[in-house]
């Protein structure tokens, strides 16, 4: 059956919105002022935020790779110390490190969760690592026992990047419950969106003050006298972007809980066909908000997949590859590096290797519909590997 032949599933679209995001729009526009500073919008945002997620406060600003830079500031990381990475993530975990002059050092993942893997982490320890940046990879938290005590044992902190992580717990803990740092996107794929944006969470009054002085262009919101008391530069959110997350967040929980209802059906479906294994998932994350879902091809090879992901797109299935390893990048070798190769860092991570070349993922909206819809992947995946 050809692409023209077979029947495109229907999916609900992404973002999503109402008459919230409406209403917060005009409040924005009608309040006269537009920018944070003046506004009421980005504030009330950052409060909500921060509450949701178990966090004494929260900054928010202009995008999560913003916000991943803001961190590793915060914690004091100097150029040439190391912040130990997954090789597995989006390239912002590791270009946020590099900005600033510290260096990533990518380590290998899970086979089942992606997720970083705390023993591999533990082996890249060395005199000059500063911190471990967990990626709660598609909304599934790394494993935060194992990791709290290594970064405990070894002195160095944690900075989550939690740009999947909306919403989700581990032990009945929330992102903003850990003492850490925590940073979060809101991209236009994002859980919740405002085309842009980013927000830190942050576990005390003295890192927010400094938070905000430092995304402020170095000064104070009581200044009136540009008297910058340090560097930083404009990382500010604008009054309309926090009036829209309001919104996305107040409609995040049902949307939460409708991925995670469908999720299971999917999984299933997905594992009953011959050669593919969907994500895993480690029994102490009590809500996962999905946002992607992931499955891999094992022993399928990069074009393969490749091919595969393009006939499920022409089919009407949102489908993705998955990242490359972040060594495998040239933006990874243009900054901060340590002194291997790509073939050192490869062999240092082989499951990495294997998932860059095999893992498939799916929009996060495939999990908002019905379950014809989750049918419908299921059948449309066994008939384009029958092809491919």
């Amino acid at each position: 059956m050809t692409s023209a032949e077979f029947p495109a599933p229907r999916f609900p679209e992404w973002p999503q919105y109402g008459e919230e995001e409406r209403a917060g729009l005009t409040r924005a526009l009608e309040q006269g002022q537009w920018w944070r500073v003046g506004g009421a919008e980005v504030s009330a945002f950052e409060r909500e935020f921060a509450d949701f997620h178990g966090a004494p406060y929260a900054l928010a600003v202009t995008n999560g790779t913003h916000a991943l830079e803001l961190a590793v500031e915060l914690l004091g990381i100097r150029p040439g110390e190391e912040v130990i990475v997954p090789a597995f993530t989006f390239i912002s975990s590791s270009m946020a490190v590099q900005r600033l002059g510290a260096v990533p050092v990518p380590v290998d993942v899970l086979p089942d969760t992606y997720n970083i893997d705390p023993a591999a982490a533990a082996a890249a320890v060395t005199d000059r690592t500063r911190a471990i940046m967990p990626v709660h990879m598609a909304g599934f938290f790394s494993d935060m026992d194992a990791l709290g005590k290594l970064a405990t044992d070894a002195g160095v902190a944690i900075l989550q990047d939690a740009a999947h992580a909306h919403g989700a717990r581990w032990r009945g803990q929330r992102v903003g419950e850990f003492g850490s740092i925590a940073a979060f996107s809101f991209q236009n794929g994002k859980l919740m969106t405002a085309g842009e944006g980013g927000a830190l969470l942050v576990p005390d009054r003295e890192t927010y003050d400094e938070g905000f002085v430092r995304h402020s262009c170095g000064r104070p919101p009581s200044d009136r006298r540009y008297l910058h008391e340090t560097a930083g530069t404009n990382y500010r959110m604008n009054e309309f972007s926090g009036a829209v997350l309001r919104a996305q967040l107040a409609r995040l929980p049902e949307q939460i809980a409708r991925r995670e209802a469908n999720w299971p059906i999917l999984r299933a479906l997905l594992a009953a066909i011959p050669g593919v294994e969907p994500q895993g998932r480690d029994d102490r994350c009590d809500v996962v908000p999905h946002y992607m879902a992931m499955f891999r091809l094992p022993g399928i090879t990069e074009e393969r997949r490749n091919a595969v992901v393009d006939a499920l797109v022409a089919r009407g299935i949102p489908a993705f590859v998955a990242f490359r390893p972040i060594y495998r990048t040239d933006a990874f070798w243009s900054a901060p590096t340590e002194p291997l190769s790509v073939d050192d860092l490869a062999r240092r991570c082989p499951t990495t290797e294997e998932i860059g070349r095999d893992c498939v993922w799916l929009h996060h909206r495939t999990l908002l519909g019905d379950e014809a819809g989750l049918t419908a992947i299921a059948s449309t995946l066994t008939a384009v590997l029958s092809e491919h």
